[in-house]
């Protein structure tokens, strides 16, 4: 008998967290129109046959760090969850994530901001109980 529990649903669009921009939801992972039109323009420099896997690992100021790094298609695995993003205006890409990630990152938030300080990619996980003042990592 498994004592594991499954993730909490995702927030809908209305109770999303309150970002400056839209997010679109993406089952486990949220992503912002300006994360997904940043998102599609380093898609189509890295070629049409990459994915963005999205995840997470030990280390870090506070545990834990958040990883992103673009994958050849064939590299995404059976246990993988699969999600398709399609930004307004831009061609439509896709992001994995591993199961055991998406157990802390479940529901995170995926934002950009092109701001000359503090800009780039933007983390907001729901799961965090403290994050590091860099933005990358957390712990839960």
């Amino acid at each position: 008998m498994s004592t594991e529990t499954a993730p909490a649903p995702a927030p809908s669009l209305e109770t999303a967290s309150p970002a400056p921009h839209t997010a679109k939801n993406g089952k486990g992972i949220l992503v912002t129109e300006p994360a997904m039109k940043q998102l599609a323009g380093l898609m189509q420099q890295q070629g049409e046959a990459k994915v963005l896997r999205v995840g997470v690992r030990s280390g870090g100021c506070s545990g834990m760090s958040y990883t992103m790094d673009f994958i050849d298609a064939g590299e995404i695995r059976s246990d993988d969850e699969e999600y398709v993003y399609e930004p307004n205006g831009a061609p439509s890409f896709k992001v994995v994530s591993d199961p055991k990630s998406l157990l802390y990152i479940y529901g995170m938030q995926l934002d950009f901001s092109s701001a000359l300080i503090g800009g780039g990619f933007n983390f907001t996980n729901p799961n965090a109980s403290q994050t590091c003042g860099c933005g990358s990592s957390f712990a839960v």
